[in-house]
């Protein structure tokens, strides 16, 4: 498939979406959303696939917000349906996959930017990020889930902090919030990312999407995290991968696993 907005590099079981618009510092408009959707839609279902990077092209920006021309004009109506089309076929979508999405945060992630990382599993940024949800500056609020996300990262006074002042924040300052997981060199923040999506990589695909499931659970109304646990932690012994993990096990080998 051909996409307007995103490049697509696949090595080593990963595959890299580079987001590219740099001349709008990679801004999320509904193009680019599509793309992203679509291109994580057939990636998930990619068996040579393993776990999925997200980066912004460029050095200066992940993605530096939404594309603000496209729904300036926008209704009551038509700015709810633009929230609800966004979280379901994009940012929802990728926090409930099977397959590990890990941010590679380089630059400025900010408004919807910063909720796409936060969609991700896990975060790694670059030494020169900064992250913020501007949105009350336009007299909005973050409607691609960054109302619910930040808190649940961050904790609910940090969170109503960051929204209602509207203020960035740097890598360092996102690290020692819980938002990113780890900061590197802007040089080095591809191949880290890759160190840690090779670990992951080396185990059973079916139970790390389990474990997405049970964990996200937790944060979910009507949900009981521990019920979902129990439930998918019993669905593991059926697999072809628990016979190999633990035949490996005993038998003091590197388990092959395929996903069944």
């Amino acid at each position: 498939m051909n996409y307007e907005n995103i490049l697509i590099s696949i090595e080593e079981k990963v595959a890299t979406i580079t987001i590219d618009r740099p001349t709008k510092l990679n801004a999320l408009n509904k193009a680019t959303i599509s793309d992203l959707s679509n291109a994580v839609e057939s990636l998930s279902k990619n068996d040579d696939v393993r776990v999925i990077v997200l980066i912004g092209s460029g050095e200066k920006a992940f993605v530096a917000g939404a594309d603000i021309s496209e729904f300036a004009n926008y209704t009551t109506v038509e700015g709810a349906q633009l929230a609800a089309e966004g979280q379901e076929s994009l940012f929802d979508f990728i926090e409930n996959l099977k397959k590990p999405v890990i941010a590679a945060v380089n630059g400025f992630a900010l408004g919807g930017g910063l909720e796409l990382a936060m969609a991700c599993h896990f975060r790694v940024a670059s030494d020169n990020a900064k992250m913020g949800l501007p949105e009350v500056t336009l007299g909005l609020i973050p409607g691609y889930g960054g109302t619910q996300r930040l808190p649940q990262l961050i904790g609910k006074g940090r969170a109503m902090e960051m929204i209602m002042t509207a203020a960035m924040i740097t890598a360092e300052q996102a690290k020692d919030y819980g938002l990113v997981n780890y900061v590197v060199p802007q040089e080095e923040l591809l191949s880290f990312t890759n160190v840690i999506a090779q670990k992951i990589i080396k185990n059973a695909p079916f139970a790390i999407g389990k474990a997405i499931k049970a964990i996200n659970a937790n944060f979910k109304d009507g949900k009981n995290g521990f019920d979902t646990e129990i439930k998918s932690f019993g669905e593991c012994f059926g697999t072809q991968d628990f016979k190999e993990g633990t035949a490996a096990f005993l038998e003091k080998r590197k388990a092959e696993f395929t996903g069944k």
